[in-house]
């Protein structure tokens, strides 16, 4: 959340000014409740609306955010591809141009530096969409992979924004914008739109078919209101970050911070689906062959909550009394009208058992389950 402004800060403890979106006046006009999100002022929830209408416009009609705070790296040169295959830990031969995958950057010890979407558009041209608070850290460590290669490594955050467009009737949206709508989930296709080159992906974090347009910078303002305009009979909603949250932890999706971390591995967060176990290097290679050989001591768990609350992160997570774990994200979930989150516990809780959360020294009682706890449309 925002951080305390309390007290004027003296001149030499004054904290940096937060970055702002080219939609940042958007925002202000549809009276946006904002807050400090990874060093950028981001829209959480709008006037007249709220998160549970928010989120409820995603999962039943179509909403979109504001997701330009996402870093933009662009690897070119004949030897794109292989300096991003030697350091993130999924197989880019997998996909071919015009595909994305999810990937993860970690460090010596398996922990998780950053996840990512990786775009291929050529074997010489790749996108990489990183969080983002861990941006700058991303693109330091790419650049440092690809110093003895002939590849450009460009920070195009400025230059670019992306608008996600989420939600059952966000294929009609798209259609009526004249933007392409039919690509399989994890592609993208390149289109103009006003003359502009805008790249649509059929990508999204809610878990409802949806796309993520990346458009330049300059014609981003003018994008979001015309999808606000042709989106009106559709029943659309601007969505802040709460619903994006909600939408997210009903999907099961981790959140980087919280979720994953450089200390909570990738085979601890149960993202083993996203290594390419065969590949000769990726960082973090053989501390998560080790730890996935000995089994780990800890996995991360959906927990379905029985007794009423709202879990929240740091919360202490016990089975008869003894800790065996915490909440690492937490909310109500508007969809199943109960708490829900996803904790990282001892390997010996499995699913179906029930344990015990504190909420604010109440205890609660909730059931382990596998995620996703309501059932994903993106596909």
């Amino acid at each position: 959340m925002s951080p305390d402004r309390s007290a004027e800060p003296t001149s030499s403890s004054r904290e940096p000014a937060l970055r702002r979106t080219p939609l940042a006046d958007r925002h202000a006009a549809l009276g946006a409740k904002t807050a400090d999100f990874g060093g950028w002022e981001m829209p959480i929830e709008y006037a007249g609306g709220g998160v549970v209408a928010e989120h409820t416009a995603v999962r039943e009609r179509v909403g979109i955010f504001d997701v330009s705070h996402m870093g933009k790296l662009a690897a070119r040169g004949p030897g794109a591809v292989a300096v991003l295959d030697r350091l993130l830990t999924n197989d880019l031969n997998r996909i071919g141009s015009g595909q994305a995958q999810y990937s993860l950057l970690c460090n010596d010890s398996g922990g998780v530096v950053d996840d990512l979407i990786v775009y291929r558009r050529t074997d010489q041209d790749v996108l990489v969409i990183p969080n983002a608070a861990n941006a700058a850290k991303v693109a330091a460590l790419v650049r440092a992979a690809a110093r003895d290669d002939d590849v450009e490594i460009a920070d195009e955050h400025d230059a670019r924004g992306i608008v996600a467009v989420q939600g059952p009737r966000s294929a009609q949206l798209l259609d009526i914008l004249g933007l392409p709508s039919s690509q399989d989930y994890m592609a993208f296709a390149d289109a103009t739109w006003r003359g502009e080159p805008v790249v649509v992906c059929r990508t999204g974090y809610t878990g409802e078919h949806g796309y993520e347009l990346v458009a330049p910078s300059r014609l981003l303002g003018a994008l979001w209101d015309e999808l606000l305009e042709r989106g009106a009979g559709l029943g659309i909603a601007p969505c802040g970050l709460g619903a994006r949250d909600t939408l997210r932890t009903e999907m099961g999706y981790p959140l980087h911070g919280q979720d994953l971390s450089p200390a909570i591995t990738v085979v601890q967060a149960r993202l083993g689906w996203a290594v390419g176990w065969g590949k000769p290097e990726f960082a973090g290679r053989d501390a998560l062959l080790a730890e996935r050989a000995a089994g780990p001591t800890r996995l991360l768990w959906g927990l379905r909550f029985v007794d009423r609350g709202i879990p929240r992160p740091h919360m202490a997570v016990t089975v008869d009394g003894v800790a065996v774990g915490e909440v690492t994200s937490g909310t109500f979930s508007p969809t199943l009208r109960t708490g829900i989150a996803l904790a990282l516990v001892s390997s010996s809780v499995a699913e179906g058992d029930t344990v015990v959360v504190d909420v604010r020294g109440r205890p609660a009682q909730a059931t382990v389950v596998r995620p996703p706890f309501v059932p994903a449309a993106t596909r």
